[in-house]
């Protein structure tokens, strides 16, 4: 009879324990293979960056302007697909579990890759990249286990190691698909892609561990009940999910012109696209240099300084970027950027974590990847359309001046949160 009221007590204690509490042991060990996983998918879908004009010109598009214009489209359509879905598959993770979400992913991803290769025209190619960011989005959903299953005071650690592993997948992957077609042709770059998405979704399966207990977990008149009764704070998750898609355009607003720019500095045609790709990297390793230790100073001092003063940082940054004279110091420049924006996602996550209750984490924190994707779309757009019209070095001026003001409404509304519930 003892025995079986200790295992009723111990059941109903499990049950009590929330999501982090009961996923403790876990976390870490998801950590490694959520890095893993971010990393070998984002290699996979970056790698195609040199190639891809090749390919859309294998598929049958011939003029310049036409591959120019169709490579751009089917670049964009995975972002576009993850940016729109990303709210549905954290509402789901949610419900039903962090896990599925993660295999989902990975297995999707890696069918599509291998689809990819097999393309009969550039509308099939467009029509599969699309597919692949409605369905997939790894990444994405390693920011949502991670940032609800990390203890809160060390959740921006951990959240700037896997934002470390993304961004080595991001630098890594245009490097190897500048070699890879020349061992394996292009269509067997995409099945090698979708075979290392397929060693990610293996090791999800096999090694990441979740203790999800719907009836705790995904209770959502419990969740309605205490969104109701706990501060309002939808005016500030607003601001930080606009201040995550300014970090994006921000980071990929130079994208469309790096090429030109850095051939007005008198760079040789013939050494131009190898420097625009070192430029293009510069960011991206820089952010590896301090995503880290920028999300643990975050756990130290707050994630407010450490967002506000990173766009400050970063807007400060951005300006002299307009006025070099050789190729080098914009590839320096552009990694001092990457260093001061690489605290601002991590961070974001850590406040937007803190702002909801815990049964609603998931489904926000899709909305946080829906505005970043949103900024790797809108970025290059802009970009573009300021080069056109205005001028190269005014792209720089204005994103500098976006992510100024970005700082400065995020301070107001911290100001006017913070006085509102003193009130």
């Amino acid at each position: 009879m003892s025995a079986q009221v200790g295992s009723s007590m111990y059941e109903l204690s499990t049950k009590r324990a929330s999501y982090v509490e009961r996923n403790a042991s876990y976390w870490q060990r998801n950590l490694v293979v959520c890095v893993f996983g971010s990393f070998t998918t984002l290699v996979s879908l970056s790698m195609l960056l040199p190639f891809l004009p090749l390919y859309v010109q294998q598929l049958g598009v011939t003029s310049t302007a036409a591959v120019i214009q169709w490579s751009g489209v089917a670049f964009g359509a995975t972002f576009l697909g993850t940016a729109v879905t990303a709210p549905l598959w954290g509402h789901l993770a949610d419900r039903y579990g962090r896990k599925p979400m993660l295999v989902r992913a990975a297995i999707g991803m890696a069918v599509m890759m291998s689809l990819i290769g097999l393309a009969h025209n550039v509308v099939e190619l467009v029509v599969l990249r699309l597919v692949a960011g409605l369905i997939g989005g790894y990444a994405a959903a390693s920011i949502v286990m991670i940032g609800t299953q990390a203890p809160r005071e060390r959740s921006g650690w951990a959240l700037g190691v896997l934002s470390t592993g993304g961004l080595t997948g991001s630098l890594v992957g245009p490097l190897v698909g500048g070699f890879l077609p020349t061992w394996v042709g292009i269509r067997g770059s995409f099945f090698i892609g979708g075979a290392l998405i397929a060693i990610a979704a293996a090791a999800t399966i096999l090694l990441v561990r979740e203790d999800f207990d719907r009836e705790s977990d995904a209770k959502p008149q419990v969740a309605q009940h205490a969104e109701a009764t706990a501060p309002a704070h939808r005016a500030l998750v607003i601001a930080l999910l606009i201040t995550a898609m300014m970090v994006l355009l921000a980071n990929m607003s130079i994208e469309p012109i790096i090429t030109v720019y850095i051939g007005q500095l008198g760079v040789p045609d013939d050494h131009l696209a190898r420097i625009a790709g070192i430029v293009m990297a510069a960011s991206a390793f820089g952010s590896m240099l301090t995503a880290s230790r920028l999300g643990a100073l975050a756990d130290r001092v707050g994630s407010w300084k450490v967002i506000i003063g990173g766009l400050v940082a970063t807007g400060l940054v951005m300006v002299p970027q307009a006025f070099v004279t050789q190729w080098w110091q914009l590839a320096v420049l552009r990694a001092l950027m990457g260093m001061t924006l690489a605290g601002l996602l991590p961070s974001i996550a850590k406040l937007v974590r803190q702002m909801v209750h815990e049964h609603s984490t998931g489904k926000t924190l899709g909305y946080l990847q829906s505005a970043q994707f949103a900024g790797q779309v809108v970025g290059p757009l802009i970009g573009g359309q300021i080069g056109a019209y205005a001028g190269l070095r005014e792209v720089f001026f204005f994103t500098a001046l976006l992510l100024i003001l970005c700082a400065a409404l995020t301070q107001w509304m911290r100001v006017r949160e913070t006085k509102a519930l003193r009130s």
